[in-house]
């Protein structure tokens, strides 16, 4: 790890970093590209579908939106992915993030925000009952009410500096809050950007593919 590194956010099938405060990442809202054929095959009824066809996140297109739309259908997600968040808390992670909740802006209408409201105040009650914090991935715009509602403790912010959206979070999380900033689309330079008052304390730039050190492409700044 870089010198000064305090937090460190690691995919769920690793270990977490020792000596730091270890976040572990779950995809809750759509799949990991490796796990998309298992939905499909084991899951077809959770997968979300328009026209017979999966629904992809265009910008992920190797990952397809999760059916978040009857509590039939998130307690069986919840029921998939629970072991997922027994695991990070056996290897001994603080906290979890759980990705794209923000999902119901890509389903054309299908998902509303509060089915995805519903699924997310699932994986924080489990989550907090594993003695693991949770934090707020996407839609910045509803923090409030995820904070209050959900009870999500922190939020996982990217790219919050260049879209002008830090404030979303740091009027309902104060500090609690971590934002990565990416090299290929940083608004200015890092530096001004960590200078910005309205950016949060814990800032990180690094490369959109998330290269290992010895990687070609590495970048890793924070302040």
């Amino acid at each position: 790890m870089p010198p000064g590194t305090t937090i460190v956010a690691r995919d769920s099938t690793e270990a977490p970093a020792p000596g730091v405060y270890s976040i572990c990442y779950i995809n809750g809202f759509q799949s990991q590209p490796g796990d998309t054929s298992t939905w499909l095959e084991r899951h077809p009824d959770l997968v979300l579908k328009a026209d017979g066809q999966p629904v992809l996140d265009p910008n992920w297109p190797d990952e397809i939106l999760f059916d978040t739309t009857s509590p039939e259908r998130r307690d069986a997600i919840l029921k998939i992915l629970q072991p997922t968040l027994e695991r990070c808390a056996k290897s001994g992670f603080d906290a979890v993030e759980i990705d794209n909740l923000d999902s119901f802006t890509r389903s054309g209408g299908m998902i509303s925000v509060d089915d995805n409201i519903a699924l997310a105040t699932a994986y924080a009650s489990r989550a907090h009952a594993l003695g693991l914090a949770i934090g707020q991935k996407n839609a910045g715009e509803f923090s409030a009410r995820l904070h209050t509602t959900v009870g999500f403790d922190f939020a996982v912010v990217e790219e919050c500096h260049r879209f002008d959206e830090c404030q979303l979070y740091r009027a309902v999380y104060g500090e609690s809050m971590i934002d990565i900033e990416y090299a290929d689309d940083l608004r200015g330079t890092f530096a001004e950007a960590c200078a910005d008052p309205g950016s949060p304390r814990a800032m990180v730039l690094r490369d959109r593919r998330l290269v290992a050190d010895t990687g070609t492409g590495y970048v890793y700044q924070h302040c």
